[in-house]
């Protein structure tokens, strides 16, 4: 595995660049990000361009003995473009313009900015598409962050006008689909349609729905355009977008098939005080982050792109975004690089080189701090560099457990979650995280993934099933979990005829007549565990596998699928986990809290996220190669498969 940074040769004089090459070199580092943001330093007027500053500091870089990924720079448009057409500019949910002056300012539908993306990547392409030191480019920046997938701008009015009359072919059919005699909401053309937002109270769901099918579209379209512009002109680099944390506004399963590598921007500490958790996990991981967050999106990104991925922006300190900005814990920013690689990585780059002094990001921390002066995490990357020597390369090993992932699925949750607490990816998270206690590796597979090789397959959720899945399904001898609200929607979001599941009865013959939301604090009780938030009345024949003590079934099972029809508690999961892996053969571990365990094909890594030191020798795995079986806070352990 590769070890790289992100640099910004435009941000500091000239002088400085061989440097922090030789500096880069020295730390272990061999690949270098850069130019994502330095369109107006490469175009200062229309049509004028400046090449001689990139020509140099490629060449600088280059000869220190460092690879170079090359990024378009269109997530910063610069002024003089941006005043040439103000209508190139996304338009938010409320109606107002995303000004200039930060970034990702532009709206994926506007056919003059796709038109001038596709210039300058042409550009950049012809210049540098051969370079001897250009071994990868990077498409853009992070799609969609700031919330700028969704434009409700005039271009992207007109573009979905057209989306829908490909899609549905008539007005007629299109109204069918989306219920519009509901509230006399039916159209006589396409050109009456605009998009859902600003009405006087929710808009129709399966309008949202196809605005949310049809901005994902758009994103996949525009990073297309690019990427064949690279693929002709700088044949033989791989070609990647860094794609970012517990986000699920675009379908990163469509960008990612246009892809030779998925690439992810990991932030373990922004992400835990940013989402979901509880203010105890909150407390316990404040400078580690939650033992699951990097993992996750490492097996999620890796199902994105035919196995390849990396992680293109690693945490290397405080960051500046989030509410509470903590200092990772002495050892983490070393453990986040080893589980990238024990994940299957083929490069780990930090963000940032070195610290800025200016600007909205001065806050960031990065390898080198602003007075060149090393920080916390350079002497972490160089031990990361010595292991990476002493272990050698890692082939990951295929995951004997599938856990089924559908971006459609998060849209349809987020347009009618029917609770407030019905979030998508907490709901599937939870499921990988009760997976990872217990000592298994996942792979995070696309509902069109072929699902046959594994041991067990789980399903958190899937609200619209296809019969294509549903034979798919019926092949498989493996264990099969499947979770709530799945099979509640038909793919127009509306409700199937017969009920819930719809055609998930095929294999499971329950009918789901009623569902609840509940309130914070409302539970149902088990034997042992619990279910919150989501409840469904079910009726069959069948008897169930598990019920609340006052009779309610909540798991239902027939050969060897499960289906759970309620949210589940930790205790509840922890319970499916043993009984379907005792079904697969899998052997499950018992980990103490904080720790995980990751398996390469010659290696089995373990790390400890907790604030305390433990002793994992009881896990029977022999004298480690690296570290010691008694784990100190931050610590990675790994030893060699016998």
């Amino acid at each position: 595995m590769k070890l790289g940074c992100c640099y910004f040769p435009e941000h500091w004089p000239e002088e400085m660049w061989a440097d922090d090459a030789r500096r880069m070199r020295e730390m272990g580092l061999s690949l270098v990000r850069i130019g994502e943001f330095a369109w107006s330093r490469i175009e200062p007027e229309p049509g004028r361009f400046d090449w001689g500053w990139l020509d140099r500091a490629i060449e600088t870089l280059a000869d220190a003995g460092l690879t170079i990924m090359l990024c378009t720079p269109t997530a910063t448009p610069p002024k003089w473009l941006v005043d040439s057409m103000p209508d190139m500019v996304a338009i938010d949910e409320q109606g107002r313009p995303r000004g200039f002056g930060s970034r990702r300012h532009y709206c994926f539908s506007h056919q003059g900015y796709r038109e001038q993306s596709r210039r300058i990547t042409r550009a950049l392409a012809e210049r540098y598409g051969e370079h001897r030191a250009i071994t990868a480019w990077q498409t853009d920046n992070e799609y969609g962050c700031h919330d700028t997938v969704l434009s409700f701008s005039d271009a992207a009015a007109e573009a979905f006008r057209a989306w829908c009359a490909a899609r549905y072919g008539t007005v007629e059919a299109l109204n069918t689909a989306w219920g519009n005699v509901f509230w006399s909401m039916e159209y006589r053309s396409f050109a009456e349609i605009d998009p859902p937002h600003l009405t006087v109270t929710e808009a129709n769901p399966s309008h949202w729905l196809d605005y949310r099918r049809f901005a994902s579209d758009q994103v996949v379209s525009f990073n297309a355009a690019q990427v064949a512009i690279l693929r002709d002109l700088s044949p033989g680099r791989d070609v990647t977008h860094n794609f970012m944390g517990f986000f699920t506004e675009f379908d990163h399963h469509d960008v990612g098939r246009d892809l030779d590598v998925a690439t992810w921007d990991s932030y373990p500490l922004g992400f835990l005080e940013q989402f979901w958790f509880s203010e105890e996990e909150k407390t316990a991981y404040l400078r580690q982050g939650h033992p699951d967050i990097a993992a996750f999106h490492h097996d999620l990104y890796r199902g994105c792109s035919d196995g390849r991925w990396g992680i293109i922006e690693q945490q290397p300190g405080p960051v500046n975004w989030a509410r509470f900005n903590p200092a990772p814990l002495d050892g983490m920013v070393a453990l986040w690089t080893l589980e990238a690689m024990a994940h299957g990585a083929e490069f780990v780059s930090y963000f940032r080189w070195r610290q800025a002094p200016f600007a909205q990001e001065q806050m960031h921390a990065g390898l080198l701090r602003p007075d060149s002066a090393d920080a916390p995490a350079a002497d972490e990357a160089r031990m990361v560099a010595d292991v990476i020597g002493e272990i050698g390369p890692q082939e990951i090993a295929k995951a004997k457990v599938a856990l089924v992932f559908s971006y459609d699925a998060a849209w349809v949750y987020g347009i009618q979650p029917q609770g407030q607490s019905f979030r998508y990816l907490e709901l599937v998270y939870e499921w990988y995280s009760a997976l990872r206690r217990r000592g298994l590796d996942v792979d995070i597979v696309s509902v069109d993934a072929a699902l046959d090789g594994y041991s067990a397959v789980f399903v958190p959720t899937l609200p619209n099933i296809s019969p294509a899945w549903i034979k798919d399904i019926e092949e498989l001898t493996c264990p099969i979990l499947i979770g709530p609200r799945s099979g509640s929607k038909t793919h127009n979001l509306t409700i199937p005829e017969g009920l819930a599941p719809g055609e998930l009865r095929k294999l499971v013959p329950i009918t789901v007549t009623r569902v609840e939301s509940l309130r914070d604090g409302v539970v149902g009780e088990g034997d042992g565990w619990t279910i919150s938030r989501w409840i469904e009345e079910v009726e069959t024949d069948l008897s169930p596998e598990l019920a609340l003590k006052d009779g309610r079934g909540v798991v239902f099972a027939r050969d060897n699928i499960r289906y759970c029809a309620a949210w589940p508690d930790r205790s509840l999961l922890d319970l499916l986990v043993e009984r379907i892996a005792g079904e697969a053969g899998l052997d499950l571990m018992d980990l103490p809290e904080g720790i995980r365990i990751r398996r390469t094909a010659s290696h089995i890594f373990a790390f400890n996220y907790a604030a305390h030191d433990i002793d994992v020798s009881a896990l029977g795995l022999g004298e480690p190669v690296v570290g010691s079986a008694h784990m100190a806070p931050a610590a990675t352990v790994i030893w060699t498969i016998l």
